[in-house]
């Protein structure tokens, strides 16, 4: 199938509610320009110079979600144009972000990222940590950024019993915080691999890139 059958064949999938993030990392303009052509507009990218060059390249109506790890020193390249940063994962990382959306004149909108996979490799705070953040003075103060929800990815396991229950602990803890912060709309959850589970479990954003450009060579 084309890219322009995949994406429409998981965009017909997908329940109204849920956002497609079309997740581009490694593939050239001329199949995001498919992607494009195909009425979508709402892209993802793990690396920042990645997505710096493709946005030079490519129509400025794109929506550029930064969905990999972010380090401080480079939240300046994406600071004027970026829609989303899935994977804040420090105050300190937040206080980068809002300083450089002041700088610009915007307030850039923010997922918190949470780590619930049993692997040590992946990012992001701990329930309690991210309740202490909210809570927090030094967060009070960051007038350009908008935490808008919850970013989350499970475990790296073909066991669906396990993602699930990551995915799920993720959603109930986002609806206890959704209680409190009318701000926080999104829940990030879910890859090529796992969304449908994902979206069983409260999802209201999925990330997927392979199963509309097929596997990376």
């Amino acid at each position: 199938m084309s890219i322009p059958d995949n994406l429409n064949k998981i965009k017909s999938s997908l329940p109204q509610h849920v956002t497609l993030v079309v997740v581009t990392k490694t593939h050239p303009v001329e199949k995001l320009m498919e992607v494009y052509n195909a009425g979508h507009i709402i892209f993802g990218e793990n690396k920042v110079q990645e997505m710096l060059d493709k946005y030079e390249q490519l129509p400025k109506d794109i929506q550029w979600h930064l969905v990999g790890h972010l380090q401080s020193n480079k939240v300046k390249f994406i600071a004027p144009f970026v829609s989303l940063i899935h994977s804040v994962d420090s105050l300190k990382l937040l206080q980068e972000i809002n300083k450089q959306a002041q700088k610009n004149n915007r307030i850039i909108n923010c997922l918190l990222q949470v780590h619930i996979a049993d692997e040590e490799t992946k990012f992001g705070f701990d329930f309690s940590e991210i309740e202490q953040l909210l809570c927090s003075e030094e967060l009070n103060q960051l007038k350009n950024i908008s935490i808008v929800g919850l970013m989350g990815m499970a475990t790296n396991t073909t066991d669906p019993a396990q993602i699930g229950k990551e995915f799920k602990s993720l959603n109930i803890f986002f609806k206890k915080l959704q209680s409190s912060y009318s701000s926080f709309q999104i829940l990030s959850m879910g890859m090529s691999s796992d969304y449908s589970i994902a979206i069983e479990n409260g999802s209201t954003l999925v990330r997927i890139g392979s199963s509309i450009f097929g596997s990376r060579n």
